[in-house]
């Protein structure tokens, strides 16, 4: 039997007929997954013999993403292991290969995700799981340090209030830039956070000065008892030297850059390769969102062709003949490439 990927694959080869769809449903939204009840479960209280998923594009995507990425280079399951676990690596690719859909939401849902990132009830003899809401909560915050960076600061002034800085993130967020230069802004974004840089200082601290209370009294024997002092805050004016940001814990594998907060007239050139902390990352795919539905699909490519995945669509994966247009971006992602 053939596996997922193994039957993509064969389907993107022999597509003679241009009939550009996958054969069968892959990650349908939502899900029911039947619980084989034994004796033991008549003393559950509440009793359910079933779980619903509802609102599973929140991961969906990326769930049809990381699939895709475990099998672009044979390293990556051993290099995620160590931040996702091996057991839940080989069971995720286990019952994605053996199309259990359903079952690998769970599995994402109860060994990645916290009880208070989604909604559960229990309604008549079913267990509701609702997962409405961003899928950057829901996917990209819980993958442990994956993407943790780090960048240290240093101000030139000694009287700054905090001369050395660090700063840490466990996602990637790029911001637009606030005046639009020429260029790629993805780009310059990624270089603004990642790069190193030197910048006017802009913490504050209190200036103490001496203060004559009695400002009448001139004389110099008698001017101490009339002082007291007085704090001003100002702005530091050092020059801060920011060094490259790094990742704590190596290159990853793959990248998520958060584009949520971008508007679609920003985006009209999206990079096909990125240099990240002294190493190269090659655009992968992409997840959409669609506002109007507050619905999220993706786009990935695998042997250089680009597909389009969406849970809700009856025939949910085609293929493309172009790249896709990133006009609904909500992350895109990059894989680290192959040292040669």
């Amino acid at each position: 039997m053939k596996t997922l990927f193994e039957e993509i694959k064969a389907s993107i080869k022999n597509n003679y007929n241009q009939d550009r769809s996958f054969w069968r449903p892959v990650l349908p939204w939502g899900g029911v997954f039947t619980i084989k009840a034994g004796r033991k479960a008549v003393s559950c209280t509440p009793l359910y013999v079933e779980i619903r998923l509802k609102n599973t594009c929140t991961i969906d995507g990326f769930l049809m993403l990381l699939y895709v990425i475990l099998h672009e280079n044979e390293n990556f399951p051993r290099e995620l292991s160590l931040h996702l676990g091996r057991e839940f690596i080989d069971c995720f690719l286990y019952l994605m290969d053996t199309y259990s859909f359903t079952t690998v939401k769970l599995l994402w849902i109860w060994d990645k995700m916290e009880k208070q990132q989604y909604k559960s009830e229990v309604h008549k003899a079913s267990l509701i799981i609702d997962l409405f809401g961003n899928e950057h909560d829901n996917f990209t915050k819980n993958l442990e340090n994956l993407m943790s960076t780090i960048q240290e600061s240093y101000c030139s002034n000694w009287r700054c209030p905090t001369r050395v800085q660090e700063d840490q993130q466990r996602t990637i967020n790029i911001n637009p830039p606030q005046e639009i230069p020429h260029g790629n802004l993805i780009r310059l974004a990624v270089d603004e956070l990642f790069c190193s840089r030197i910048e006017l200082c802009e913490e504050h601290g209190y200036n103490k000065t001496l203060v004559n209370r009695n400002p009448a009294n001139r004389h110099p024997q008698l001017t101490g008892f009339f002082l007291h002092s007085s704090f001003r805050r100002k702005r530091c004016g050092g020059l801060r030297e920011f060094s490259q940001r790094v990742f704590c814990h190596g290159a990853p594998p793959f990248v998520v850059l958060n584009m949520q907060h971008w508007k679609s007239e920003d985006l009209a050139y999206v990079p096909y390769y990125l240099d990240l902390s002294d190493h190269k990352y090659l655009l992968e795919g992409a997840t959409l969102f669609n506002k109007e539905e507050h619905h999220y699909s993706a786009a990935f490519q695998i042997d250089g062709h680009w597909m389009h995945y969406d849970g809700l669509r009856n025939v949910n994966l085609i293929l493309l003949n172009k790249p896709p247009e990133f006009l609904l971006l909500s992350s895109l992602v990059y894989i680290r490439a192959t040292e040669k």
